[in-house]
């Protein structure tokens, strides 16, 4: 068979296949909508239909991921499938998600890595905005940046969750790669001063000091803030990432310039909802405890008692005196776990307050 024959043969198969695809993604989508129907059906008068479940959806992902056998890896067959469950949710309810804006924000980027592009997106200008949208019922989930691998805890966030009273439903970890961006009208040689947030800024400290020593750099609120004054400016350049520069119609000057190629950002989904267990969960909670030695060895004790992994621990000052501290913990497991139940047991005899932000599954993504 002739090379153009076999070409014509596998195109053939390739269109079957796409039609048989196409005809199972939307028996997919209307069972999704018979779902919604079930659910509405089934209400009492008031009451509203939970449509997105966090459980339900890291489930189907792992599922697909160990069902998968090539020659897509899992990462890429899960993102294909995550697309797919937030078209279809889409047809049932969709969901308002806010972010840390403007747009084009490694925050935007989170959002959609972790609900797909059939939800709709709104921007935020401050992370305490996000929490506010959320408590008032505006939107039914946010997005907010908890810690990055390189520069630590965002602590923007921690002091939002003293203030507000929400729940944690997920988690998703996004790669970051930051390329120094410039514009059509940009004189590359004589660039004076560079705009980003301070992470990022903080993120390329290295790079900067070796490639732009004396150049000014310039703290924004975001890196797609930094993105927009850079379209309107001929001596400037932006660290920002992918979707700002599409987003902007930016160059990439130099690209992935962060000091850490292992850079990352770990985002938290905040809502209102419970989140049932998994089997492969986190547990957040803050706690205060007595200004007195060995207060931290008490806090802790219990954990390495019950074998369970502590995954962060951050302290912040409190906000009912001065030189107290609350502490920040993530561990391993859910708040329903017998043993994590009797590690927040024997803590809260020991500690002043003691608050679960929620349990949630680990990110899959």
């Amino acid at each position: 068979m002739s090379e153009a024959d076999q070409l014509k043969a596998l195109r053939v198969r390739i269109d079957s296949l796409d039609e048989r695809i196409l005809d199972l993604i939307s028996e997919r989508a209307r069972c999704a909508q018979e779902v919604a129907r079930v659910k509405t059906a089934s209400l009492a008068e008031g009451e509203e239909a939970v449509f997105y479940r966090p459980e339900r959806e890291a489930w189907v992902l792992k599922h697909i991921m160990e069902l998968n056998k090539g020659p897509l890896d899992n990462e890429e067959m899960a993102r294909l499938f995550r697309e797919i469950m937030s078209s279809c949710l889409a047809l049932e309810q969709p969901l308002r998600v806010a972010y840390l804006g403007p747009e084009g924000t490694f925050s935007q980027a989170a959002a959609l890595k972790h609900f797909g592009h059939s939800v709709i997106s709104k921007p935020m200008a401050a992370i305490d905005e996000v929490f506010r949208e959320v408590v008032a019922g505006a939107v039914s989930f946010g997005v907010v940046p908890v810690e990055n691998s390189t520069e630590g805890a965002v602590n923007h966030t921690l002091d939002s969750f003293l203030e507000h009273d929400i729940v944690i439903c997920g988690e998703v970890e996004l790669r970051i790669h930051h390329h120094l961006l410039v514009g059509e009208t940009t004189k590359t040689d004589r660039i004076t001063r560079i705009y980003s947030h301070a992470q990022s800024l903080a993120q390329c400290r290295k790079w900067l000091d070796a490639h732009y020593p004396n150049v000014e750099r310039v703290a924004v609120s975001s890196n797609a803030d930094a993105a927009k004054r850079v379209k309107s400016e001929w001596n400037s350049a932006a660290i920002a990432g992918d979707m700002a520069a599409q987003l902007y119609g930016l160059s990439k000057l130099a690209e992935k310039i962060e000091d850490r190629p292992d850079n990352s950002t770990r985002f938290l989904i905040i809502g209102s909802q419970e989140v049932p267990p998994t089997g492969d969960d986190k547990t957040s909670i803050i706690v205060s405890m007595r200004n007195k030695p060995g207060a931290l060895h008490e806090l802790l004790m219990p954990f390495h008692s019950n074998g369970i992994d502590l995954t962060r621990i951050e302290t912040r000052p409190s906000r009912s005196g001065k030189w107290t501290y609350v502490f920040f913990i993530d561990c391993m497991g859910h708040h329903q776990d017998p043993l994590i139940k009797d590690v927040l047991e024997k803590i809260g005899h020991e500690a002043v307050a003691l608050k679960v932000l929620g349990s949630y599954p680990k990110a899959v993504l």
